[in-house]
């Protein structure tokens, strides 16, 4: 890549290609895989071999050397063809923080692994059962001890942890009330997981509404070695602030794809479903709700693509990133009412996908933040507003 953000044409070829992909893994699949609440393992490792994965990572690395656009553009698709990425999207989304902040030993030791496929790094250990999104008030702590950190406490709301590898692990390694700053004294880990394990990690599954893998894990006495340090002791929380943009952004595009999927569906049954004698899709009762949703979905996605033009020039994005994720997960959620709400009892039914759907897009209005943070985000940083919080 030459550094310029690609156009929807330079796109098209890469999602051709996930729309295929994802042809191969319809309904049915998702259906089995959330009843029986199993990793997609066969979609993942699809993705893998098709190099969708390794999109943010250099080709130096083995990657594709693409930038956030094109990692939007691949999970908007995924989610617009009916599958799920939230079984892959950390990866990208924590990419940042790896590549901007790692040192090249990481990077050389890691990515071209990751990029093959050959190990995952899909969790993000940032969320305490106490903290919640107050991230500066993780009491999860790393104490060097020579050549090595000990890691004790407890993370709450971590997908993926038992199907991957790697861990981006957020701990204090300064007591808060000893650091200059809150955001002081937080450091970030590149944790190899599969050494953690039963040696001071243990990774505990939580059952939710939707199939994320989700879990808890507990720390006793993990020792790990220094060298899993990202960048500087104690600047940690600035590091992922990096990751959470990209995530936001990624996330949006996630709803993106989740609000065209719905309006798609309820647009189809709209024009065949017949009653009193005439397609349900020709009363403006019906029409309005559909015109409405397409409407604020397009309007999301043009946030969304400012948000990650920013991100990608190097140029502050939290302001664009944040609304960007508020307005595609009301977007979407408005959307997935509207699409059962056309469907009527049908909509409910398990085989129609819509159910699925409609759980799975209502957790962004929670994560990975929730709405009413990202407009005390917005008071305070755009608007000049004293801080509520």
């Amino acid at each position: 890549m030459d550094g310029t953000i690609p156009s929807a044409a330079d796109l098209e070829p890469i999602l051709e290609t996930v729309r295929k992909l994802c042809a191969g893994f319809p309904g049915e699949y998702w259906r089995e895989r959330d009843r029986e609440r199993t990793y997609p393992t066969a979609f993942v490792q699809a993705l893998t071999e098709a190099g969708l994965l390794g999109v943010l990572i250099p080709e130096t690395y083995g990657g594709s050397g693409l930038g956030l656009t094109a990692a939007c553009a691949i999970l908007e698709e995924i989610h617009a063809s009916g599958c799920n990425a939230a079984a892959v999207h950390a990866q990208m989304y924590t990419m940042g923080t790896v590549l901007r902040h790692g040192s090249e030993a990481q990077k050389s030791q890691w990515l071209p692994k990751i990029a093959s496929g050959e190990i995952r790094l899909q969790a993000f250990g940032v969320t305490e059962p106490t903290a919640g999104t107050d991230t500066t008030s993780i009491s999860t702590t790393a104490i060097r001890q020579g050549d090595k950190y000990v890691v004790n406490g407890q993370k709450v709301w971590i997908s993926r942890a038992e199907h991957s590898d790697l861990m981006v692990l957020l701990a204090r390694t300064t007591p808060k009330d000893e650091a200059a700053k809150k955001t002081d004294g937080i450091s970030v880990f590149l944790l190899d997981m599969r050494e953690a394990v039963g040696k001071g990690l243990t990774i505990k599954p939580i059952r939710t509404m939707f199939n994320h893998a989700t879990t808890e894990l507990f720390f006793d006495n993990l020792e790990i070695p220094a060298s899993c340090l990202i960048g500087e002791e104690g600047k940690g929380f600035r590091y992922i602030l990096d990751g959470m943009n990209a995530e936001r952004i990624l996330i949006a595009s996630e709803c993106i794809g989740d609000g065209r999927w719905f309006v798609g569906k309820a647009t189809a049954y709209a024009k065949e479903r017949v009653v009193f004698g005439r397609p349900i899709g020709q009363n403006q009762g019906i029409q309005f709700p559909i015109a409405r949703a397409y409407a604020e979905v397009r309007a999301a996605k043009l946030m969304t693509r400012e948000a990650a033009a920013r991100y990608e020039r190097g140029e502050p994005a939290g302001e664009e990133a944040n609304m960007a994720k508020m307005l595609a997960s009301e977007a979407s959620w408005h959307a997935a009412d509207m699409c059962i709400q056309t469907h009527g009892g049908f909509g409910f039914a398990e085989e129609y996908d819509i159910e699925r759907k409609f759980r799975e897009t209502r957790l962004y209005q929670v994560a990975p933040i929730s709405t009413n943070l990202i407009l005390a985000y917005v008071a305070e940083h755009v608007l000049g507003l004293p801080r509520s919080y």
